[in-house]
């Protein structure tokens, strides 16, 4: 759009451009803004098949697990068992980084984990497209809530959750099919996650995730993929204690 004083009429009738300083700005809308919904809960809680089921481009957080080599990763206390379940177990600095590169630029490198052998077996490069919305899934997603959030691409952050016996019965159902670990780990680490999933969900709750079943689960995420306001959960500084 061009002001009126931006232009002169020469004596044969075309136009003459004047100072640019005088031409009126344009608006343009603002491209959208990428953002993320954090869905956490569990491991067993439906986390994924709930991604699947909305249809937004899901980025997997388990792939940024540490290796098993990792001299950092944490035991259970009193076992030789590494603690898959403590977030010391997972690299959470890679993980904002691609979730910040995502919201900014649609497209980010990110490994590909095996759990099964404990290690990253390749790369890859995932990418979002012109979606203005997509979802990081994973058991730990809730310990980057507070860190999404001040970067400004937080559209939600959900904790999935449902009966302990429930997410017992899948998890075991789906760690033996699709063989992550040996069955006597699978067996301890079943059992020990059963007797705590309400810390686990009370903690991921602490760190701001907002606790839900599936079908609210499913309405939170439409509302945030049609751009309307959730109310967020604020984050407690008072340190939780760990899933383990």
């Amino acid at each position: 759009m061009r002001c009126d004083a931006a232009f002169k009429e020469r004596p044969t009738g075309s136009p003459v451009r004047g100072n640019a300083a005088h031409w009126c700005p344009v608006t343009a809308h603002p491209p959208i803004p990428t953002r993320v919904v954090l869905l956490t809960g569990p491991s067993g809680a439906g986390k994924t098949r709930l991604a699947a089921r909305s249809g937004l481009p899901v980025l997997r957080l388990d792939d940024f697990y540490k290796e098993g080599d990792d001299p950092t990763l944490p035991l259970v206390a009193e076992s030789r068992d590494v603690d898959w379940d403590s977030p010391a177990s997972w690299d959470a600095d890679a993980a904002v980084a691609a979730v910040e590169e995502l919201c900014r630029t649609g497209r980010t490198r990110v490994p590909v984990y095996d759990i099964s052998v404990s290690a990253r077996v390749g790369e890859e490069v995932f990418g979002i497209e012109r979606t203005p919305l997509f979802i990081a899934e994973g058991i730990f997603a809730a310990d980057i809530v507070e860190r999404v959030r001040e970067l400004g691409i937080l559209a939600d952050a959900l904790c999935l959750r449902g009966r302990p016996s429930t997410t017992f019965r899948r998890r075991l159902a789906r760690d033996l099919k699709q063989g992550r670990k040996s069955v006597p780990f699978l067996l301890r680490r079943g059992w020990r996650l059963m007797r705590s999933e309400r810390a686990i969900v009370a903690r991921q709750t602490a760190l701001g995730a907002h606790p839900c079943g599936k079908e609210e689960a499913l309405g939170r995420l439409a509302a945030a993929a049609a751009g309307r306001c959730v109310k967020a959960r604020g984050t407690k500084r008072s340190s939780a204690p760990d899933p383990a």
